[in-house]
């Protein structure tokens, strides 16, 4: 893909999400949740989960305000970590936030739909928006109870 139809196709899937983000509702009772506040942009979310015996999420949702970048990657990775089990899930939680945050070359072949997110890293101050769920998810599955902050 040229480097015009990668930004077109990133552009197409953030609005989509922000407008329509799946999975914006909130899991009661939830097995495991989350807070994340990203204090630059002001973004705030919370992520719930379901998870059951096996260790098998069997639902996800987020819950929140935040730019369009923080949505849409919320919303993506719910659908990503949907059926899969903690270990999987945070194992997608390393590669994503390594795709995203560092300069090393990332296989990201496993991220499936999510690699359009990896776009943000031309955009510095937005990679925070697009790790807060992220964050939060992995707060969530370690059972973590202090907010995350993307500081």
């Amino acid at each position: 893909m040229m480097d015009s139809d990668l930004q077109a196709l990133y552009q197409e899937v953030i609005l989509d999400h922000n407008k329509k983000p799946r999975n914006f509702r909130v899991i009661d009772p939830a097995t495991h949740a989350a807070r994340g506040h990203n204090p630059l942009c002001g973004d705030q979310i919370k992520v719930f989960l379901t998870v059951d015996d096996n260790g098998v999420i069997q639902d996800v949702s987020f819950k929140g305000e935040g730019c369009a970048i923080s949505t849409a990657s919320s919303s993506l990775m719910t659908e990503a970590v949907k059926g899969k089990t903690i270990e999987e899930a945070e194992k997608l939680y390393n590669v994503f936030h390594d795709a995203v945050t560092t300069d090393e070359d990332v296989d990201t072949s496993e991220l499936g739909r999510l690699a359009i997110l990896t776009g943000v890293k031309k955009y510095p101050a937005r990679v925070k928006c697009a790790t807060l769920a992220w964050h939060a998810l992995h707060a969530a599955l370690t059972e973590n109870e202090e907010p995350v902050k993307t500081e």
